[in-house]
């Protein structure tokens, strides 16, 4: 069976593999020292900082698991080859909400960067499927859990 398909802006990338690098690199030598430092207190059976340092050890190898098995199966989308023309992942849109009566600037991206407190939505959300394919002049409407939200694309530009 064939894994899915990770799509990622250059940015985002950038950001998974500079974690990687710093949970192998750095991370892994700091739980090393932990664990050590915990041995050498004696009786394993009882150690606090032992069972808590082989905890974060764990927690740090199955986070680099996530992350090279999400690098292996990544798509990179680039930003200076979408066409702006229409709304896809790697793209920025001003849009007007016509209930609230204001502009909202979302960036489409990949589920594994989105981030809606940085205004980054996943292709893949309900937003970020109406929006998909659609072009400047047009008007969206999304069903979500709190009923249908109405949005008309103002503009459409490259992701910074």
């Amino acid at each position: 069976m064939e894994s899915k398909k990770i799509i990622l802006t250059y940015a985002g990338l950038k950001n998974l593999e500079d974690e990687l690098e710093n949970l192998k690199v750095v991370k892994r030598k700091e739980v090393a020292q932990k664990i050590k430092e915990a041995r050498e207190q004696g009786d394993l059976s009882e150690n606090a900082e032992y069972d808590a340092a082989k905890d974060e050890q764990r927690d740090i190898e199955a986070r680099i698991e996530e992350l090279e098995k999400i690098l292996k199966n990544v798509e990179v989308v680039v930003e200076d080859e979408v066409n702006l023309d229409k709304i896809s992942i790697g793209c920025t849109v001003v849009v007007y909400d016509e209930e609230f009566e204001e502009e909202m600037e979302f960036s489409i991206v990949g589920s594994t960067e989105a981030n809606s407190l940085q205004g980054k939505i996943s292709n893949e959300s309900p937003v970020g499927k109406a929006l998909i394919g659609r072009k400047v002049g047009d008007t969206v409407v999304v069903e979500t859990q709190v009923g249908e939200i109405s949005y008309k694309v103002l503009k459409i530009e490259r992701s910074i």
